[in-house]
């Protein structure tokens, strides 16, 4: 495998505040590597500097082994999608009339609207206006302009946040789909049941510092210590301890 993302010793300081200390990490190509923390741990920002929106305080960010500065170019630009939390949506157009506008941007032919709304399944709310939809179908939307211009490499800010389950299952669904075709994926979360669904590998991070890094079903086993005593008639306890599969 090759590795698409590249990070060394990266930190950003605001003020007198180290939001990011030395983070390392590689992300390869055709994985979906999740970066799990709770709010404030600085997951936005690390997103923000991979996707060249801030300026890292010290260290190194390649992509696709060129420097992040690159990602500014128009073939680079064509080359990755971001969904973030201010991606918004024009509230008074259709779905599809939202998309469309994207696609006249991009100079892709109408046709792909169709494919992605079957990727996030709203192929049947197509000409509903905008400002109608429920968020996790905005949501949805959003991810479905998000892959219009088929980007091989996709980063996802806490992509289902305060989506229902029946949202949170389109849209893992719909990422699964584009995994399939190739697409490498970066997500944040704060859930660590959807890391597990959705991730090959996953990097913890906590007061800006990467503390774990490993596969979801690596680390459950590091730290998933599980144990069942029985209490016998003559007063012994008798523990037996397992670990999950």
């Amino acid at each position: 495998m090759s590795t698409i993302i590249d990070v060394q010793n990266i930190q950003k300081t605001f003020g007198r505040v180290d939001a990011l200390k030395e983070a390392t990490f590689g992300v390869e190509k055709g994985e979906t590597f999740g970066l799990l923390g709770p709010s404030g741990a600085g997951k936005t920002t690390l997103i923000q500097l991979l996707t060249n929106q801030l300026k890292p305080t010290a260290g190194k960010i390649e992509i696709w082994g060129q420097s992040i500065k690159e990602l500014n170019k128009k073939s680079f630009r064509q080359s990755f999608g971001v969904l973030s939390d201010n991606s918004g949506l024009y509230t008074r157009l259709s779905v599809y009339d939202n998309l469309k506008l994207f696609c006249d941007l991009y100079g892709i032919p109408h046709k792909r609207i169709h494919e992605v709304l079957e990727i996030v399944q709203l192929g049947k709310e197509k000409n509903k206006i905008a400002s109608k939809l429920s968020r996790g179908m905005k949501q949805r939307v959003l991810l479905a302009r998000t892959i219009l211009h088929k980007p091989t490499l996709l980063f996802l800010d806490e992509p289902t946040s305060a989506l229902d389950p029946v949202n949170t299952s389109h849209v893992h669904e719909g990422l699964k789909e584009l995994t399939k075709q190739g697409t490498t994926i970066f997500l944040t979360t704060h859930d660590m049941s959807e890391a597990e669904t959705m991730c090959d590998r996953v990097a913890f991070l906590h007061e800006g510092s990467i503390q774990l890094l490993d596969t979801p079903m690596n680390l459950k086993h590091q730290f998933t210590n599980r144990s069942v005593s029985l209490t016998c008639t003559d007063g012994r306890v008798i523990t037996h301890e397992y670990y999950e599969n």
